[in-house]
């Protein structure tokens, strides 16, 4: 009896067929650079650079009206020799479009991201999950501070050309430097807000009206305190909302002509405020953490 042998075939060996890619040989930049990178891709973002006409209409309409504002009260000083407002007074009477701002950027840098489903993306990398989140914030202050002091640059250029003698001059750069610190508080506080916010919600058009809720909503509370019969809660009522502690502390520190009575809780006022930001910026590295172990 005679047995027929199959033999086996040999399996064929992987072959790795070259297609032309390269390895990168050239330098690592590192941590340091990609920060400034996503902060720029950010600053840029805020205001829509880089992305369709839809995403430039909003902030570009906020950032139109803020200059025919500006450009405005430097006609009328021009005409009638007399500042309409002062520089301290221009972020203030302007604060409900600051806040508009914010509730449109905001979730831009960062409910964006959480609907795409990319921070894995940006977390892999040499990329600190605390590096994304203060990296957004400065984003955000940094559009919402040049959204404001960019216009309020505008008008002391021109007051500079309308008065007579360098010391008139030094006198208003004496009242413009402070103006722009008031810019600078009202763009960190409203920031922190308005990126916590954005920062737990996914859907951007959600995000915007939380981001204007949060803001309005602590309103009555000033009302209903405002009308107390105790003139210390009266003068403290500023404090519950943060579009009334950044007025509490224009006029106790910028000397903003507010209609808010503070007394003699203008202190009280700043150190709520150094409160509310370091706070803020802790939830808001709390709130990424949780995201990124997901």
């Amino acid at each position: 009896m005679t047995t027929l042998d199959t033999p086996q075939t040999e399996r064929p060996a992987g072959v790795i067929h070259d297609i032309g890619y390269q390895r990168y040989d050239g330098p690592r930049l590192g941590r340091r650079h990609l920060v400034g990178a996503l902060y720029l891709h950010s600053l840029r973002t805020a205001f829509g650079l880089g992305r369709t006409i839809k995403a430039k209409i909003f902030p570009w309409l906020i950032v139109g009206v803020v200059g025919v504002v500006a450009a405005v009260l430097v006609a009328v000083r021009a005409q009638t020799g007399t500042a309409a407002l002062s520089y301290a007074e221009f972020p203030e009477v302007l604060s409900v479009l600051i806040i508009f701002f914010c509730a449109i950027v905001a979730p831009e840098l960062a409910s964006r991201d959480l609907h795409s489903g990319v921070l894995p993306l940006y977390f892999a990398r040499p990329l600190h999950r605390s590096d994304y989140a203060v990296v957004k914030l400065a984003a955000l202050v940094s559009a919402t501070f040049l959204t404001i002091g960019v216009p309020l640059t505008v008008m002391f250029a021109g007051a500079a050309f309308m008065v007579d003698g360098i010391g008139a001059v030094w006198d208003e750069l004496g009242d413009f430097l402070p103006a722009l610190g008031y810019v600078a508080v009202h763009a960190i506080i409203y920031s922190v807000l308005a990126l916590l916010v954005a920062s737990l919600v996914r859907r951007r058009a959600v995000a915007a009206g939380a981001i204007v809720g949060a803001f309005l909503l602590t309103t009555p509370v000033v009302g209903v305190l405002s009308v107390m019969p105790y003139e210390a809660a009266n003068q403290l009522a500023g404090l519950a909302s943060p579009v009334t502690l950044v007025g509490g502390i224009g006029d106790w520190a910028f000397e903003a002509s507010g209609d808010l009575d503070i007394g003699s809780y203008g202190p009280l006022y700043g150190l709520v405020a150094v409160g509310f930001v370091v706070a803020g910026i802790l939830l808001l590295l709390a709130r990424y953490r949780k995201v990124a172990a997901r």
